[in-house]
C-alpha cells in the first residue's frame, strides 16, 4: 500500500512540474510577443503592411500574418517590397530615407499613409504609374512630410494626395501622360514650401494625351522663393474643366524676383478659380506675376468669386498674347459678320456667344455698309437664344443706306420676355434684291460670367 502511495505522489509531482514548465514557457512566449508587438504598435487599420524605424534598420510587419521582417537601412527597398506584395503600407512615426525611387505600378486603391512620418527624399520620387489609366486607379497618399522628394502620377485615374507637406524640393507633385491620360485627381490640404515647382502638369509624350481634366486643388498653400513657380501648366498640357478652390500663394517673402503663382503655357479651359488669394509681400517686385500667360496658351482659367490680388506686382496677370481673361462680371467685345440673304430670304444665322460663360448684359451695334442700288432694303433680325434652347421674339431693323445704329432700351426689353439665362445672341440679315453687295456687321458689348 505504501509503495502505491509513493508511485501516486511521484506521478503527481511530475505532472505539477510539467504544468509549471508549460505555464512558464507560455508566459515567456507572451513576453516575447508583447515586446515585439509594442515595438510595432500602430494605429493602422486595414493596411497590408506597417513600416517602423528601428535605429538604423526598418521593420516591416505583415498585418495579415503578423510576421515582422527586419529590413536593411533602405526605406526605398522596404516600401517597394511592401507595395510589390500588397497594395498599402502605413508608416509609423519616424524619419525614413530614400536611396532610390518608390514605384507603385498598375495598382488599384494603392496607399502610402501616415500620421506623422517624415521622408527624406534625396531628390528621389514616389511614382504612381500605370500602363494606362484603366489599371492604375484611386491611389492615396496622406499624412507625410516630404523633404526633397517628388510624387509623380503617370497614366493614372483618380489619385488623391492630402495632408502632406512638400519642402525644399525641385518639384512637389508632377502629373505626366505617356500613355492615355491622368484625370480626376485631387490635391487637398497640402503645403508647398521652397519648391522650385509646387505642382506641374507636364507636356504629354509618346502615346499620352494632354488631358489632366476634372481635377481639383483645394485648401493648399504655396510659399514661393526666387525663381520658382506655384503651379505650372506646360505646353500642350490640359488642366481643364477643373477647380482651384481656397488656395493661397505667398510671393515676395523669400526674395522679390522671378516668382509666378500660376504659369500657364498650356490650357486651363473652363477651369474655375474660387477663393484663390495671390499675395505679394515685395515692396519693389521684379518679374513677380500672379498669373503668367505664355505664348502657347490656348485658354486661361475662369476667375470666379473670391479671387484676390494683394500687394505689389510687376503685373497681376502678365498677358503679352492678349488671351481673353474670363470671369464673373468680365467685360467682353465680340464682332460677328452676318451673311446677307437675297430675295427677302434671311441668310445663314450668325451668333455671338461666350461658351462656357453665360451672357449677363448685352448691347449690340449694327453696322451696314456697301452700295444700295435700285432702292435696296436690308433687314437685320436679332434674337436671343436661352440656355434651354428657347428663342426670344425678334427685333427688326431696316436699312436703305450705309449706317450704324444701337438698339434702344425698348428694343432690348423685347428680347427679354422671360426669366432665363442668355446663352447666345442670334443675328441674320436679308436683302429685298436678287443680289447684294451690302455688308452687315454686329458688334456686341457686355458682361458675362
Amino acid at each position: 500500500m505504501r509503495e502505491s502511495y509513493k508511485k501516486l505522489f511521484s506521478k503527481r509531482a511530475i505532472v505539477i512540474v510539467l504544468a509549471a514548465l508549460l505555464v512558464l514557457s507560455a508566459f515567456n512566449t507572451y513576453l516575447i510577443f508583447e515586446s515585439t508587438r509594442s515595438s510595432m504598435s500602430t494605429n493602422a487599420v486595414n493596411y497590408d503592411y506597417v513600416l517602423s524605424r528601428d535605429g538604423n534598420n526598418y521593420k516591416l510587419k505583415n498585418m495579415l500574418t503578423g510576421v515582422v521582417a527586419e529590413q536593411s537601412a533602405s526605406a526605398s527597398s522596404t516600401i517597394n517590397s511592401a507595395l510589390s506584395a500588397g497594395k498599402s503600407v502605413y508608416l509609423n512615426s519616424g524619419t525614413y530615407t530614400l536611396t532610390s525611387d518608390v514605384l507603385i505600378f498598375n495598382k488599384i486603391n494603392a496607399k502610402i499613409v501616415s500620421d506623422d512620418a517624415t521622408i527624406i527624399g534625396n531628390g528621389h520620387k514616389i511614382i504612381i504609374r500605370g500602363e494606362n489609366y484603366t489599371v492604375s486607379k484611386y491611389a492615396f497618399i496622406s499624412g507625410l512630410t516630404l523633404i526633397n522628394a517628388t510624387v509623380r502620377v503617370e497614366n493614372s485615374f483618380g489619385t488623391t494626395i492630402e495632408n502632406t507637406l512638400f519642402e525644399n524640393t525641385s518639384t512637389g507633385i508632377e502629373f505626366a501622360n505617356t500613355n492615355t491620360w491622368t484625370e480626376y485627381n485631387k490635391i487637398e490640404n497640402c503645403q508647398f514650401i521652397n519648391a522650385s515647382e509646387g505642382i506641374a502638369f507636364r507636356t504629354p509624350v509618346d502615346n499620352g494625351t494632354g488631358s489632366y481634366a476634372s481635377s481639383m486643388i483645394e485648401r493648399c498653400s504655396f510659399n514661393l522663393q526666387d525663381y520658382s513657380v506655384g503651379i505650372k501648366v506646360e505646353r500642350l498640357a490640359e488642366f481643364s474643366d477643373s477647380q482651384l478652390q481656397d488656395v493661397r500663394f505667398w510671393i515676395g517673402g523669400e526674395g522679390k524676383t522671378n516668382q509666378t503663382a500660376l504659369l500657364l503655357d498650356g490650357t486651363m479651359d473652363q477651369t474655375q478659380l474660387f477663393g484663390v488669394v495671390f499675395e505679394s509681400f515685395a515692396s519693389d517686385p521684379v518679374y513677380l506675376f500672379a498669373i503668367d500667360i505664355g505664348p502657347a496658351c490656348k485658354a486661361a482659367p475662369v476667375i470666379d468669386s473670391g479671387v484676390s490680388f494683394l500687394g505689389n506686382w510687376t503685373s497681376r496677370i502678365h498677358n503679352p498674347i492678349g488671351e481673353w481673361i474670363a470671369g464673373v462680371g468680365t467685360a467682353f467685345q465680340r464682332t460677328s459678320n452676318v451673311p446677307v440673304g437675297v430675295n427677302g430670304q434671311y441668310g445663314q444665322t450668325a451668333s455671338i456667344q461666350l461658351s462656357p460663360l453665360k451672357i449677363f448684359t448685352f448691347k449690340p451695334q449694327i453696322v451696314v455698309s456697301g452700295g444700295f442700288p435700285n432702292n435696296e432694303t436690308v433687314s437685320v433680325r436679332i434674337r436671343i437664344e436661352y440656355i434651354d434652347n428657347s428663342v426670344s421674339n425678334a427685333v427688326f431693323r431696316t436699312f436703305t443706306n450705309s449706317s450704324s445704329v444701337w438698339l434702344s432700351d425698348d428694343e432690348m426689353m423685347q428680347l427679354y420676355p422671360s426669366q432665363s439665362v442668355v446663352w447666345a445672341v442670334l443675328i441674320d440679315a436679308a436683302s429685298n434684291q436678287g443680289s447684294t453687295n451690302a455688308v452687315v456687321t454686329v458688334n456686341g458689348y457686355g458682361t458675362a460670367g
